[in-house]
């Protein structure tokens, strides 16, 4: 991955209603390329792509932001966050960088932001022409999604407490039993992502952050259907190893999504993305080789 402090340095921002949002994209557009927006997972942020940005540079205009609550957005205390919302951003940003069309690679909660996305070009109330949706490992059936036993208290009554028991060594804990055997982030990686959860007080809001599990289930007639009855290409690249969605999740969307595309790296965890960047971006090169978008 790239060092947090070059990644921030090139942050740029804007205003969504009250809120400043953080985002990166390519700053002189080629006009022959496709844009990729890139949405990120829980807990992290867009420092995830980091690792795979300069691999797809030379094919995609880029773009991604941290979603709200997450990264160097902002974290505001009172609001009640919602996935619905955080899909709104994703079309406020193309917005603000004037694009018209789009393909997706996204993660974890990010998958379902993709499929709130995906479900509003179907109903024709999309602002952007959504052509593709590469899935990384995530809840896309919430029924397969297997929580851990932190993110279960965080929607349980007790949710508040999460504040008060993560720490640094926590999320060590957390993330080493969701990456592959041999693929854990490292100190650099796990010191950075704490630095940005922690950013602006956001270990007080990360219980909030945590209600896309039951939202989830409540739409996932909605989501599920969007995703079943895509009309544009989609793949699922999916780390095996990985408890929460891992080879059960791979065998579940063979199963559910017809014609389906899906490659699975075996010994890849949770964040396929930053164990095993190369081996992702060719799965993904290779996946837009095949629908004909680049050469």
């Amino acid at each position: 991955m790239k060092p947090l402090k070059q990644w921030r340095q090139n942050a740029e921002y804007f205003a969504v209603g009250d809120h400043r949002i953080a985002f990166w994209a390519t700053r002189k557009p080629d006009d022959a390329k496709p844009w990729l927006l890139l949405i990120h997972g829980f807990p992290t942020s867009s420092w995830d792509w980091s690792a795979v940005w300069p691999i797809l540079k030379p094919h995609f205009n880029l773009a991604a932001l941290d979603m709200l609550g997450f990264g160097l957005s902002d974290k505001p205390k009172n609001i009640a966050f919602s996935l619905m919302h955080q899909a709104d951003l994703q079309e406020a940003l193309l917005s603000e960088l004037g694009v018209g069309e789009a393909h997706l690679l996204v993660h974890d909660y990010g998958n379902s932001v993709g499929q709130e996305l995906l479900a509003r070009q179907q109903e024709n109330g999309l602002s952007f022409s959504l052509k593709s949706i590469c899935f990384l490992n995530g809840g896309l059936f919430p029924e397969q999604h297997r929580p851990l036993p932190i993110q279960k208290l965080g929607v349980s009554p007790l949710g508040g407490l999460i504040g008060f028991l993560l720490s640094r060594d926590k999320l060590r804990q957390n993330f080493d039993q969701i990456f592959g055997p041999n693929t854990k982030a490292s100190d650099a990686e796990i010191d950075g992502h704490w630095e940005l959860i922690k950013a602006q007080g956001g270990v007080r809001i990360f219980h909030k952050l945590l209600q896309y599990i039951p939202e989830r289930k409540a739409n996932r007639e909605r989501w599920v259907g969007a995703l079943v009855n895509a009309a544009v290409p989609i793949r699922l690249i999916d780390g095996g190893a990985d408890p929460i969605s891992g080879k059960h999740l791979y065998d579940y969307y063979k199963q559910q999504v017809p014609n389906a595309d899906a490659v699975l790296f075996d010994t890849i965890g949770h964040y396929p993305q930053t164990e095993a960047p190369q081996e992702v971006a060719s799965a993904f090169l290779e996946f837009h080789r095949k629908i004909g978008d680049i050469r």
